[in-house]
């Protein structure tokens, strides 16, 4: 099986191109974060990933999307060869993108175009948050049932339960 699923912002703006049939291409790069930091630097580092799109998927990609931008692509792992211009065999390793998902709208990214620019998503509490000290079991118990909307209550008795 050969099966990539990247999530990462673009490096640069997209290149769209046309072959001599007219078939839409369009290469960028993806730059991925680590998920690590080098413990010689104490820096995090990025992995910058070559993909290619094509037909469809290559025309939306160069109209909308621009450097910076996050998108997620799904594709396969290619690898071919070419002789340059100087006589020597350069080997390229890129994903083919099957798929491209837009990760988040123009206007939010419009003047943003470094990942360090980018606000913070909300940080929304949920009963099943524990990152403070207070008791989490009287804030459970006080929500509003999240099954309340299909209908009446259920009784179940122990005998039913399998532990």
């Amino acid at each position: 099986m050969n099966k990539a699923i990247l999530i990462g912002r673009l490096t640069k703006d997209p290149e769209l191109r046309y072959t001599s049939s007219n078939r839409a291409v369009c290469q960028f790069t993806v730059a991925i974060d680590r998920p690590f930091t080098n413990q010689s630097t104490g820096q995090r580092e990025a992995d910058f990933i070559n993909v290619v799109a094509w037909d469809k998927t290559a025309e939306n990609i160069g109209k909308y999307m621009t450097k910076g931008r996050l998108i997620a692509v799904e594709g396969r792992i290619q690898t071919r060869n070419y002789d340059n211009n100087e006589g020597k065999k350069v080997y390229v390793t890129e994903v083919i993108a099957n798929n491209v998902q837009f990760l988040e709208s123009k206007n939010s990214s419009s003047n943003n175009n470094s990942l360090n620019d980018m606000p913070e998503p909300p940080q929304e509490k949920t009963p099943y948050d524990f990152s403070d000290n207070t008791n989490n079991e009287e804030t459970m118990s006080t929500e509003k049932d999240p099954f309340e909307s299909f209908g009446e209550q259920i009784e179940i008795s122990d005998n039913d339960l399998p532990f």
